[in-house]
């Protein structure tokens, strides 16, 4: 693989999406000169190249990879439905063996991800080469290596292997996901290391990420989510307390930069939430349904389900997105003690979820439910906690890998709650690449 990449302004070019395929990969060759645009040179040298590329990272990755890490991987877990009959859409939907590794959906997942990555790998490499303010320099570097974390986490919740980094030499090696999951993790560990050792300054705080975002509570609370999905039960507690629960960091938008999740459902006219989270153990007087979803609509989805107009977070072009959700913290370590059979400490936990109304949460998401009344068995404690995770943390990108690892009913099951385990690996990445492992059957 060999790429030049040429930018203008906070934007890279060329990245051009059409019926949602992205025409860049990360193991084809992309050499396309632009005569008005500046060098890569020009870009990786100079401060203002960097800031752009760091703003064209946030951008690009708030909107572009969080579209197809929430929608796409959201249908497969059966939190949204399609309502149009595009072919691709309708594998998407159908999932299990219908679903072709030649998919545009698939396919964008992974590209996706390992663009946030080289556009990572080029701030990491390049920013300690320019003339600017520690704190700027120590923003930048941290969030290359948070943003390159999140991407490898994506990954690792869609497929079973993967590689680590972009190889320009097209023959990566794939790795197991518990192994691309320990990277992300040594990328949020050196992420935080950087901030502490030199705070990020209110430049890079303004100027690059913009006010709303939280970077040092977000490093913290993806060390738990990813310490929780790697079976690291210890660290991700330690990491849970960690985050400053009345802190926020979201994603803003705004009419030109839309919330890619409203663009989904509402521009494009392509999905709906489908009734209690697509979920069978959602609880009837959860105030989060009112939260998040809508009246009914009329019109069934393509497959008969019932669904829902989308609210919440997604409700208009410009509605923030949270980077993380203080109540994911709380159902993290509500989890680690009910896997440890600690069950009065998790119930302790789940009732902070369960009890919490609207004006106790800074994003105004509560349940409002009354205590946990059910079997003090750990059976029963996980498959709470995987209730409140379904409500709590709906459309978060989450569900999936929730999913599995709560052995909720799978693709080959009676009445599953997903229609896949892994994706399959990309046509494309498999035409380039020998390395390429088996697809998984489903």
């Amino acid at each position: 693989m060999r790429k030049k990449y040429h930018y203008i302004g906070a934007y890279l070019l060329p990245i051009v999406v059409i019926g949602g395929l992205l025409l860049f990969l990360s193991g084809c060759e992309l050499d396309l000169a632009n005569p008005n645009a500046p060098s890569d040179e020009q870009v990786l040298t100079t401060s203002e190249g960097i800031v752009n590329l760091a703003t064209g990272l946030i951008r690009y990755h708030s909107s572009t990879l969080l579209e197809a890490h929430i929608v796409f991987t959201g249908t497969t877990a059966h939190e949204l439905s399609i309502i149009t009959t595009l072919a691709n859409l309708i594998e998407l939907e159908e999932g299990g063996t219908a679903l072709p590794p030649s998919i545009s959906n698939v396919l964008a997942v992974w590209t996706r991800a390992y663009r946030v990555i080289e556009m990572s790998n080029q701030l990491i490499e390049n920013v300690e080469n320019v003339t600017m303010p520690p704190g700027t320099r120590s923003g930048i570097l941290a969030m290359g290596n948070l943003y390159k974390a999140k991407a490898l986490g994506i990954l690792a919740q869609a497929f079973e292997q993967a590689p680590l980094d972009v190889d320009p030499n097209q023959t990566a090696e794939f790795h197991p996901r518990a192994d691309v999951l320990a990277e992300a993790i040594r990328l949020l560990e050196n992420a935080r290391q950087i901030i502490n050792a030199t705070p990020p300054s209110s430049e890079f705080q303004t100027r690059i990420v913009g006010t709303g975002y939280d970077i040092g509570n977000t490093i913290n609370a993806h060390l738990a989510r990813f310490h929780l999905f790697a079976g690291n039960y210890t660290e991700a507690f330690t990491e849970a307390n960690n985050v400053d629960m009345q802190a926020t960091s979201v994603f803003a938008y705004d009419d030109e930069h839309r919330n890619p999740v409203y663009n989904q459902v509402y521009a494009l006219n392509y999905f709906r939430p489908r009734e209690a989270f697509g979920t069978p153990v959602a609880e009837e007087n959860d105030e989060r349904l009112d939260f998040y979803l809508g009246e009914v609509r009329e019109q069934p989805s393509t497959f008969g389900h019932t669904i829902h107009e989308l609210e919440g977070f997604f409700g208009s072009p410009s509605s923030s997105l949270p980077a993380y959700l203080p109540g994911e913290m709380l159902l993290i370590k509500a989890e680690v003690h009910a896997r440890a059979n600690q069950l009065d400490d998790a119930i302790e936990y789940i009732n902070e979820v369960r009890t919490k109304a609207a004006a106790d949460d800074p994003f105004g998401l509560g349940a409002n439910l009354p205590e946990y009344d059910g079997p003090e068995t750990q059976e029963a404690v996980l498959e709470e906690i995987y209730r409140q995770r379904t409500a709590e943390l709906f459309l978060t990108g989450m569900r999936w890998e929730d999913n599995r690892r709560f052995n909720r009913p799978g693709p080959l099951d009676d009445n599953p709650e997903r229609n896949r385990n892994y994706y399959p690996y990309p046509d494309r990445e498999r035409d380039n690449n020998p390395n390429t492992p088996p697809n998984p059957n489903v």
